[in-house]
């Protein structure tokens, strides 16, 4: 019955190859679990479409389960021995090595013990599975798991993603003529509008991105996140949400969202948490190393996809990139390409302030984002580079002219190439 339900998400529509799967190939052959983990609709069941089509071309056994379909929840949640006898029931023989492909973890009762007791006592059976929060998982993800697992955060696509699906050939690292580096601007200027979610990106109709992208705040923001984290004050949630959209970029103020919209300190920090876990949000840390006494210690709040910003914000998508979005449409991308957690801002209590840094083991990269090239002064840097004893930074930017050796487009690998 699985099959059936495939056939009806893929009719149609091919199934492209995300950036992380040649990771995932890696642990195949790992006795642990691999979980997929990120928001709704950032492309997680596709990746294990993917994956399900890459083992039938190596001749390998795999069977893929969704449990958003009661049907397959029940026979879960029954535990272990029933779902061994449901695979027989399907013709398969357990004595062999099979690859069970399992979409929607979260939605079992105990994850943990069913897949602590296939990982520990069914050594045939390689388990892939899928989950929609960080939170939800942790939830009912014991320490029993721990060692036995490999996580794979999944996020909106990163632009050359972006550029793949869109048909568009890109080769990094070459030198690009002018005809070029003008393409790249329009999708560019795509990509940071309407935001990266798979099938934002495949839509071509501006009315119909709208749509979808607000399909994903009424079912997965206001509804699905609302019941995970049991969020009883709905409308004041909602709220928050809408007034973090138009701070995407900023110093993080408790009290000032406290009184905006009428909650609790401990209520607004645990509904940060939960949008955090969501894949929604991201607080991003201030760096320091030895001027702590001279630095902000309040984190920033960013998006982590600016379609998504802008529909919460605005209602629509704008025709022009404004405001904080290209900053955090850089972030968006920093987050894919490097990690969510090694990336930090910098900023003194006399206002120096350098937008991101890329932390990679002893390695560090200030870098500035400026929509406009003409508008980056160097006086933070300079004080930053003197301080820790560096040489190199980028600044990131769209428009102007690329006339000194740090300044980078956003799709240039060269302003990562000391920290990855």
């Amino acid at each position: 019955m699985s099959d059936l339900r495939k056939v009806e998400n893929v009719m149609g529509n091919r199934i492209y190859k995300r950036k992380v799967f040649d990771k995932i190939i890696q642990y195949l052959q790992e006795d642990v679990i691999l979980v997929i983990n990120g928001a709704r609709q950032v492309g997680k069941t596709y990746i294990l479409f993917y994956l399900e089509e890459y083992l039938k071309k190596k001749n390998k056994i795999s069977y893929y389960l969704d449990l958003e379909d009661s049907r397959y929840l029940n026979i879960l949640d029954a535990g272990v021995d029933a779902f061994i006898r449901h695979l027989k029931e399907e013709g398969f023989n357990t004595d062999k090595r099979i690859y069970v492909l399992i979409d929607e973890i979260q939605y079992l009762e105990n994850p943990s013990s069913f897949l602590k007791l296939i990982h520990d006592h069914h050594k045939t059976i390689k388990l892939i599975v899928s989950g929609s929060s960080s939170f939800g998982i942790k939830k009912k993800f014991k320490d029993s798991l721990v060692g036995r697992m490999v996580t794979f955060e999944i996020f909106p696509l990163s632009f050359e993603e972006f550029l793949e699906f869109k048909g568009y050939k890109f080769v990094r690292g070459v030198s690009f003529t002018d005809k070029k580096i003008d393409e790249l601007k329009v999708l560019l200027k795509e990509y940071v509008l309407f935001g990266a979610y798979p099938k934002i990106v495949l839509t071509q109709a501006k009315e119909k991105k709208e749509r979808f992208l607000q399909q994903i705040i009424d079912t997965y923001i206001k509804k699905d996140i609302r019941d995970i984290g049991n969020i009883k004050e709905i409308d004041k949630f909602n709220k928050l949400i809408e007034v973090l959209s138009s701070q995407s970029g900023n110093l993080l103020n408790i009290t000032e969202l406290s009184n905006t919209c009428r909650l609790a300190k401990k209520t607004i920090e645990y509904y940060l948490f939960i949008l955090e876990n969501t894949y929604i949000i991201k607080l991003v840390k201030p760096y320091h190393s030895n001027l702590r006494s001279e630095l902000f210690k309040t984190p920033k709040i960013y998006f982590y996809d600016t379609g998504l910003l802008q529909m919460l914000q605005l209602k629509t998508i704008p025709g022009a990139i404004i405001g904080n979005v290209f900053e955090t449409a850089v972030f968006s991308e920093l987050v894919k390409r490097c990690g969510k957690d090694r990336i930090f801002y910098w900023r003194t209590k006399d206002k120096k302030e350098i937008d991101f840094i890329l932390r990679q083991n002893n390695t560090i990269l200030p870098v500035e984002v400026k929509y406009d090239f003409s508008r980056f002064s160097k006086t933070a840097i300079n004080y930053f580079l003197t301080k820790y004893h560096l040489k190199d930074y980028r600044v990131i930017g769209f428009e102007g002219d690329l006339n000194q050796e740090q300044f980078v487009y956003l799709w240039e690998e060269s302003f990562f190439k000391k920290t990855v």
